[in-house]
């Protein structure tokens, strides 16, 4: 598994920054830099994501302990990593994203499970079709509770959303361009 602190700091100073460059970039103190790459404090996720888009890098990317040759063409079901949380598995296919323009998950959520109180917005695209359970999807403000065989596609820059509203754990089938 990938050390949080010892990877960021690296990343960093692969990119020519500052903890204070860097700092200033995303919003954050220096001081905040300087404790994560120390081991002294983990950051929440949203933390991390916003620090690492100010390194121009996918969370999935940071994760992946070693790039996939650019050629791999088929995978096992032992080569999907899991880039998700507790409750939701976003099983990707290949350790990371890098020099891939789509980002292909199973993603499964546990009863009751949604991707958190604050909708994601990215830049791109998203796709995707329930094969198992019953999935409410929110897009800006329209709400659609979707079941087997159905899907969705929308312009990731709208605000969205995804919540298991059924009584037993949901899978999906999305892509997402550029990968999130």
């Amino acid at each position: 598994m990938v050390h949080v602190a010892t990877r960021l700091r690296l990343l960093r100073e692969t990119a020519g920054l500052s903890q204070r460059g860097l700092a200033r970039r995303v919003g954050v103190s220096n001081g905040t830099i300087s404790q994560i790459e120390k081991g002294n404090s983990d950051p929440s996720v949203g933390l991390l994501k916003q620090i690492l888009d100010g390194l121009e890098l996918s969370i999935a990317d940071f994760f992946a302990e070693a790039s996939q040759p650019r050629q791999h063409i088929f995978f096992k079901h032992d080569e999907f990593v899991d880039v998700g949380s507790a409750n939701v598995q976003f099983l990707q296919m290949g350790p990371t994203t890098s020099g891939r323009q789509i980002q292909f998950l199973k993603e499964v959520y546990a009863v009751g499970a949604s991707t958190g109180h604050k909708a994601l917005v990215h830049d791109g695209e998203e796709a995707g079709m329930v094969i198992s359970g019953v999935m409410e999807v929110t897009v800006g403000n329209q709400r659609r509770t979707l079941s087997v065989g159905e899907g969705y596609y929308f312009d990731s820059t709208t605000p969205h959303s995804f919540r298991n509203v059924g009584k037993e754990p949901c899978e999906l089938i999305s892509a997402c361009t550029p990968p999130f």
